[in-house]
């Protein structure tokens, strides 16, 4: 083996070594950060939804009563949905955690925030919103919100993590996906009917607050 070789081998061997110290950086923030928490619910969603938006308010008005009745709110930390759910916990006196990703485009930090991760790694910040939440709350968004949704479903289906409320907030907006899990996913057998009871579906702040009561 020629000595340029060698040396580009060595050089992507400490690159990679840097890099898991990185990661494991992360976690250790992270869990230091959040280990005193309490019983918290993740909130997901659209970061292009303007504050005008109908869905803005809901998402506002949930995070204000999570925190009313003593839960802690935890979002993306961004603009959009994730603001929302900041900012209704943090005017609820409650605990407002930003996990902020770093992005190269859309996800500047939102101004609502009293307790704040730091992020490079998806996969870091995606065991965060499981680790410490009691509840998925997902609201209308794009294919961030997908991504964090089945993640929290395949976990629960697997039973690598303990059953907890994944609510979907806004029939309207979800029953194309679900009436694709079932025309498709279903009737193909990649599913079973069972797997539809790992979420629920509601619209109001109330049924959100009732279906993380009842569990």
């Amino acid at each position: 083996m020629s000595n340029s070789k060698q040396y580009l081998i060595d050089d992507l061997s400490q690159a990679n070594s840097w890099r898991l110290f990185k990661i494991m950086a992360e976690f250790v923030d992270a869990f230091e950060k959040l280990n005193e928490l309490g019983e918290a619910v993740s909130i997901f969603g659209s970061a292009r939804v303007t504050e005008d938006d109908p869905v803005y308010k809901l998402t506002f008005d949930i995070a204000k009563k999570l925190t009313e009745s003593g839960y802690s709110v935890i979002t993306g930390g961004g603009p959009g949905l994730m603001e929302a759910g900041n900012k209704g916990a943090f005017e609820g006196d409650g605990n407002s955690v930003g996990l902020h990703i770093h992005l190269p485009f859309e996800q500047k930090s939102n101004d609502f925030i009293n307790l704040r991760c730091e992020f490079r790694y998806f996969f870091v910040r995606k065991v965060m919103f499981i680790k410490y939440a009691k509840a998925y709350v997902v609201m209308p968004g794009g294919l961030g919100t997908l991504d964090e949704l089945s993640e929290a479903l395949v976990l629960t289906q697997t039973k690598r993590i303990k059953p907890f409320p994944i609510i979907l907030v806004g029939s309207e907006f979800w029953s194309g996906l679900l009436e694709w899990f079932k025309d498709q996913l279903l009737t193909n057998g990649y599913i079973k009917e069972k797997d539809f009871d790992m979420f629920c579906v509601v619209d109001t702040a109330e049924e959100v607050l009732e279906a993380i009561s009842k569990a």
